[in-house]
């Protein structure tokens, strides 16, 4: 094995600000005089690309020519953050840069700012793909991450007159774009459609028609590694981008139609797939990404090889699917092996069930794919044939366990009938090695429950990887003034890459000299927070009030309303004069959140949010002591600067339906309290810090299956409404037009869900999650009390790194480590 080679060595920042002009000459074309912020930063990401590059070819070429399984984590999204700073604190180049662009005449932060935040993701699973591969990196494991290069991301959230959501392009490529590299060398062509016939005894797919695959590259520079691992991305082409003679009888539109129709699949993020043709899309966009990164790691592994001996494609890569989307990948390389490759069934099944596992991140099962039959029969029908076979093969397996007929059906991976169906779950749960959860609750409910008849068939099957985050991103780069107090309080920055040794600020939670500069941080990253909002969105807030954060995806379970309707009470109360100004913690409240664009209810909850901010923070009875702000088009960049400013964070969804969480982790790690409920990580992050240092409220999954039990959801939740005055006082005030300018019909649809259905619980758990607000306001009296609780926080939040997960990973699923 060739001997690592690092990214090049430290540099002077002299030297790196004439790397920075020499790229400006001959990639900008613009002298240091002429040079904008944008300029300077694409020239500096490309000077630190040059830094990276032998360490990215050597661990490439390590990778084929050694004997360490590689990691391909298949996703649907990777959401990356700004790449600049990241690499230049894992090249070892941030000090240098920063005086380099000084001297060149430019703020770095400006610099900073001028990157465009790459559109590759929506929320919490492309966050964590993307701590994934930064951990895979730095822990020296070779993988390559492989997803799509969409040209919009999923939208840039902006909200109208009236509150509502609306939902505008995000052209995040409409910029240059230094990060990614183009190979048209190595695409991949990606057949759909036609049919399946009978040839010489062999089934033959005959496509109708095929787009070229063409990757993106980008590097993933590991801390201190030494190794650049790949983030490859499709992008989708056309191979007959322009018909000349159509054009050329002025039928302009129809000349491109074929370009048009392959570079949708690459488009955007997550189409709307309300309608048939959305449907497709989606599965068109699946199958896409992960024919290509298969006949791509194929192409990778055994190179110039035009027989190779596939049947040793699991020693060379695991491929994790990171939820459902990847799962036709499954039926694709038994198609590939078998087609392709001449292999029998049973030889091409050995090879894929050894060579697939599955994260499943959900408890919701209409969040666990079922594809229509007839869709993937007429976009794949090869593989509708190999999937019917792999179920018939199931079955057989199943019958020979023992396992009754009862049982079996419940588990079929393909339905028959009117409306047969495919279920990409149970496909992946079948067709892999192990599959699991991403943390304890969840992985033990899976068993219990969501996939309990597989779990009872193949136990040994299922396991628990609990997530985390990547601490260079989201402690040390989001929140520079904490970690620079860490690594002073510890003695060392060793932390960063082994987030364990945060357990050395145990001691230091009772040294009333570091908790006071730990309370000092804080305020001074709420002060920055303010500066950031009133630059960024017009926000004008008081940094001497405690900053009490909900950012997430915009879904009902995750209970949005619960928050409002609380802030709804407290707002009702101050104007009644129930509640004492004088003796209220003032308080600001921040939500973050889009919401899909079909997605009525959440979209509504979004304007009932936005209408409440209007109402508070201009009511001079709340001045000063409630105020409540919704950033739009919440990303990464917001996220970094808004958690290390949070003091109470939000985890209050019903228990038993988030799968983990990992903002419940940055927030902890940043030193934020967190109020929450017995859901997801929330379990293991009260265990850790203690549970004197978590705010907990809520029923746990038993008592919410026996409210369920007792048809909560088909009228009990009114029983609630009329039983506590401040609820329904809060509710009175949505349903009146309070938030509405009088109009009673706006949230007229909200107002009947929480009143006769109200799934997710939001009524029944209202009475103890204001109950806990008197807790929360007596700490926060205390500032020096709440600061040692935070400091507890993040002392005992190392187990949530993301290095941790993949160390799981490779112990308990991959069965590999880092290069020699």
């Amino acid at each position: 094995m060739t001997e690592i080679t690092a990214p090049k060595s430290p540099i002077s920042a002299e030297q790196f600000a004439d790397e920075i002009r020499e790229q400006l000459k001959y990639t900008q074309g613009v002298t240091e005089q002429q040079a904008t912020d944008a300029d300077v930063y694409v020239a500096a990401a490309s000077a630190v690309r040059r830094h990276l590059m032998d360490a990215w070819m050597q661990t490439q070429q390590d990778m084929i020519n050694g004997d360490t399984k590689a990691v391909g984590y298949l996703s649907a999204e990777f959401l990356m953050g700004k790449q600049l700073s990241n690499a230049l604190l894992n090249v070892g180049l941030t000090e240098q840069f920063e005086e380099a662009v000084k001297n060149l005449g430019h703020d770095p932060q400006n610099v900073i700012d001028a990157e465009y935040e790459p559109g590759l993701g929506n929320g919490g699973l492309g966050r964590l793909a993307a701590c994934f591969i930064d951990s895979l990196a730095s822990l020296g494991v070779p993988a390559f991450g492989y997803g799509i290069q969409y040209k919009y991301g999923i939208f840039k959230q902006e909200f109208d007159e009236e509150g509502k959501q609306v939902e505008t392009p995000d052209y995040w490529l409409e910029n240059e774009e230094p990060w990614g590299h183009i190979d048209y060398g190595r695409s991949q062509r990606v057949n759909f459609g036609g049919e399946v016939v009978e040839e010489n005894g062999k089934r033959v797919w005959k496509p109708s028609w095929a787009v070229r695959a063409v990757p993106v590259d980008y590097m993933v520079p590991g801390y201190k590694s030494g190794r650049v691992n790949t983030l490859r991305l499709w992008t989708s082409k056309s191979y007959d981008e322009f018909d000349l003679l159509t054009f050329n009888k002025s039928e302009y539109l129809d000349a491109v139609r074929p370009q048009v129709v392959a570079e949708n699949i690459s488009k955007i993020l997550y189409p709307e797939d309300s309608t048939p043709q959305g449907k497709a899309l989606r599965l068109e966009q699946q199958y896409f990404f992960v024919s290509a990164s298969i006949h791509d790691a194929i192409r990778v592994f055994y190179p110039g090889q035009d027989k190779p001996d596939l049947t040793t494609f699991p020693q060379k890569i695991n491929f994790q699917l990171n939820d459902t989307h990847p799962v036709i990948g499954i039926p694709e390389l038994m198609r590939v092996l078998i087609d392709e490759y001449g292999y029998d069934w049973d030889t091409a099944w050995s090879i894929t069930s050894k060579t697939f596992n599955y994260t499943c991140h959900t408890l919701l099962p209409e969040a666990l794919e079922v594809w229509s039959a007839d869709l993937i029969g007429a976009l794949l029908p090869r593989h509708l044939e190999i999937i019917k076979k792999i179920n018939d093969q199931f079955v057989k397996e199943l019958a020979a366990q023992g396992v009754d007929k009862k049982q079996i059906e419940r588990m079929r991976i393909y339905t028959d009938g009117k409306d047969a169906s495919v279920r990409m779950a149970y496909l992946a749960t079948y067709g892999g090695s192990h599959v699991n959860g991403v943390a304890e609750l969840h992985s033990q409910l899976l068993k219990d429950v969501t996939l309990k008849d597989f779990s009872d068939a193949y136990p040994d099957k299922f396991t628990n990887v609990t997530n985390g985050v990547t601490p260079r991103r989201f402690v040390r780069m989001a929140n520079p003034r904490m970690s620079d107090l860490i690594t002073e309080g510890l003695g060392t920055d060793a932390w960063m890459s082994d987030l364990e040794k945060l357990q050395g600020l145990v001691p230091l939670a009772d040294d009333a000299e570091f908790v006071k500069k730990f309370a000092e941080v804080k305020q001074a990253n709420k002060r920055a927070f303010v500066d950031f909002a009133k630059r960024k969105y017009g926000f004008e807030i008081n940094a001497d009030t405690m900053f009490n954060t909900m950012v997430k995806r915009l879904h009902e379970y995750k209970r949005q309303s619960l928050k409002i309707l609380a802030v709804i009470s407290t707002y009702a109360d101050i104007k009644s004069g129930k509640l004492d100004v004088d003796s209220i913690v003032p308080r600001t409240v921040f939500f973050g959140a889009k919401s899909a664009p079909g997605y009525a209810m959440a979209k509504e909850t979004i304007q009932l949010i936005n209408n409440v901010s209007r109402v508070v923070n201009n009511d001079p009875a709340t001045k000063g002591k409630l105020s409540v702000y919704f950033p739009w088009n919440y990303n990464i960049e917001l996220a970094e600067n808004l958690i290390p400013a949070t003091d109470l964070d939000e985890q209050i969804s019903q228990a038993g339906k988030e799968a983990s969480g990992t903002g419940n982790m940055k927030f902890a790690l940043n030193g934020a309290l967190t109020v929450g409920t017995l859901d997801g990580a929330n379990v293991e992050i009260r265990e850790r810090v203690g549970a004197e240092n978590f705010f907990l409220f809520g029923m746990t999954v038993d008592e919410v299956d026996a409210l369920y039990a007792a048809d909560y959801d088909h009228g009990g939740s009114r029983r609630y409404y009329e039983e506590d005055p401040r609820l329904k006082q809060a509710i009175d005030m949505v349903a009146d037009g309070t938030f509405s300018e009088g109009d009673k019909k706006t949230y007229e649809n909200l107002v009947n869900d929480w009143l006769t259905h109200d799934y997710f619980m939001t009524l029944a758990d209202f009475g103890a999650y204001m109950d806990i607000q008197d807790e929360i306001e007596s700490t926060y009296r205390d500032p020096m009390k709440w600061a040692r609780m935070a400091v507890l926080n993040v002392a005992n939040s190392g187990y949530f790194s993301s290095d941790r997960s993949i160390e799981d990973y490779l112990e308990r699923i991959w069965h590999t480590g880092p290069l020699a």
